[in-house]
């Protein structure tokens, strides 16, 4: 029996056997019931079959933080309590001892706007605190550089360690913006109650066949995928490959290209299946020499069935899946697009994974004690404190949930959850979210959460545009004539609508100044002092960016 199991038969026991429940609720006499806002309709059911005679019940929750009816918790059971024992008592205890009176104030002014609830004030005797401000990005890349430039800037003029900060965010593919502009600046991290981005099996998976088409040797990408998904290449197959393989003194790609020359010993059926594998990683490998990192990767996520494997998993966890496998095209994206701006050509599939290799190489400490900012969901942080707390990504469609915007008992679990991440802080809280966040192939411009219009605003610190970025000038397009010549790199005083001394916002690299403009047509340049990443040159060609 599983856990469900006991709960259900448990409750079946005690409806079809009397004698049992009698039994057991002389034995129980006394109830007490912790995080009632968590229990789901069987529990509750137990503890009323229990109760039934004596009404000896006990149980303590907040309402305010019943965020997990994905797993069946029913919030009705702690609202409904006084109806289902009427002579109840009710305790509030509302005296927090964590975090400032403006971060308790904001919260409450937050909780307020959901309808079910029991009402309670809240209040704290700390200190009154500072504002929380609330930061507007241009991009969700530019929202992971805020926040790490923010965590360093604190930690030096506040003294403060990196384990007295947390990255909240809604969906466990939110942290691979986090992750790498941590590690642009030597901040470590770790994941709490999960794998960094890059040692998620979904994104391995995906890895592996990236890596094996570059490298057919790899032997243990060969064995990680030859049979995911599933396409009927058993063990005992994977392990005749092997035996041929080391008999022969070759690689187990060599032995799937010439099986009959190495005596492959597998029936017709078997070796169908091995020429189909093979087939169509030869058609990923045809594609190298003509296409950039995302074009093959989005090839290899539609081509295998990774995704449709993935979608017909209907589970929290397989939707999550789905998003990091969408976070990875993503960076795909990122990395041609960064490669294209700043003129280089090397936009290929093997120059990617070296790029991800470094990376991956910072993920193997695994001291939970070390002192790094934490980062996690949401929902992992029920429970916890820190002195800093980041919560991030807080976009209509995002956080909310897109799933949820149209149900209003899903959008006040959603509420609750943000009440949960702000109630995290003991000291500092800050809130973030971006104007423009790739999504399907593409940037899509956003809007700031509801619940951020929920927090009353004596408590907030507004950014000078708290709604949209205005967008009283276009995006920057070339104004001349593409020509496809050398061309010498004279400096300029303007190119088109650009001049010396413009600002402009970038979608990755956030607010900047033109300091030059060199070349023409195809090859004309600006070199840019940007705030966040210092100076970059983009070729205006693939430049990607808006004149403020």
């Amino acid at each position: 029996m599983d856990f469900d199991d006991l709960l259900l038969y448990t409750y079946k026991l005690f409806a079809e056997n009397p004698e049992s429940a009698e039994r057991y609720r002389n034995q129980f006499r006394f109830i007490l019931v912790d995080e009632y806002q968590d229990t789901n309709a069987v529990q509750h059911a137990i503890v009323t079959q229990l109760a039934a005679e004596h009404h000896r019940v006990c149980v303590v929750g907040d309402d305010a933080q019943s965020i997990y009816s994905f797993r069946g918790a029913n919030i009705g059971n702690i609202l409904g309590f006084q109806k289902t024992y009427p002579e109840s008592q009710l305790f509030k205890l509302e005296q927090n001892y964590r975090s400032t009176q403006t971060i308790v104030n904001a919260a409450n002014s937050l909780i307020d706007k959901n309808k079910e609830q029991i009402p309670k004030t809240i209040f704290s005797r700390n200190s009154v605190g500072e504002k929380i401000p609330v930061v507007s990005a241009y991009s969700d890349f530019e929202e992971g550089y805020i926040v790490a430039s923010r965590i360093a800037e604190m930690r030096m003029l506040q003294k403060y360690d990196y384990k007295d900060f947390v990255i909240l965010y809604r969906t466990n593919a939110q942290s691979r913006i986090f992750e790498e502009a941590l590690r642009k600046i030597n901040i470590p991290y770790r994941i709490y109650g999960g794998l960094s981005f890059y040692q998620r099996k979904e994104i391995k998976d995906i890895i592996a066949y990236m890596r094996l088409i570059i490298n057919p040797n790899d032997e243990e990408a060969f064995k990680r995928i030859v049979n995911y998904p599933a396409r009927g290449i058993g063990n005992t197959t994977i392990e005749k490959i092997i035996s041929a393989a080391t008999l022969h003194n070759v690689s187990l790609w060599e032995i799937l290209k010439n099986p009959l020359n190495y005596n492959l010993n597998v029936n017709s059926g078997t070796a169908k299946k091995l020429e189909t594998f093979r087939n169509l990683m030869q058609s990923f490998m045809d594609l190298l020499s003509e296409h950039n990192a995302y074009e093959i990767g989005d090839r290899i996520v539609r081509e295998t069935g990774l995704v449709r494997e993935l979608y017909d998993d209907k589970t929290p966890e397989g939707l999550s899946r789905i998003q990091n496998v969408e976070e990875l095209l993503k960076s795909l994206h990122e990395f041609v697009d960064s490669r294209l701006e700043e003129g280089e050509t090397d936009i290929g599939l093997n120059v990617f994974l070296s790029e991800i290799a470094l990376q991956t190489d910072q993920d193997t400490d695994k001291d939970e004690n070390a002192n790094r900012v934490t980062m996690m969901t949401i929902h992992a942080a029920k429970g916890l404190e820190f002195k800093n707390v980041f919560v991030v990504g807080l976009e209509e469609n995002l956080f909310p949930s897109e799933r949820c915007k149209y149900n209003p008992k899903e959008i006040e679990e959603e509420r609750r959850l943000f009440y949960v991440a702000l109630t995290r802080a003991e000291e500092n809280a800050v809130l973030t979210y971006a104007k423009n966040r790739f999504r399907n192939g593409q940037m899509q411009i956003g809007s700031p959460s509801r619940f951020l219009n929920d927090i009353h605003t004596e408590f907030l610190k507004l950014p000078a545009d708290p709604a949209m970025l205005r967008r009283s000038k276009p995006a920057y397009t070339p104004q001349y004539s593409p020509i496809k010549r050398e061309t010498n790199t004279v400096p300029q005083q303007s190119i088109g609508n650009l001049h010396i001394g413009d600002h402009i916002r970038h979608g990755r690299f956030g607010r900047g100044k033109i300091m030059g403009l060199t070349g023409e047509g195809d090859n004309a340049k600006a070199t840019v002092a940007f705030e966040m990443v210092g100076e970059k040159t983009l070729l205006l060609k693939f430049a990607q960016f808006q004149v403020e």
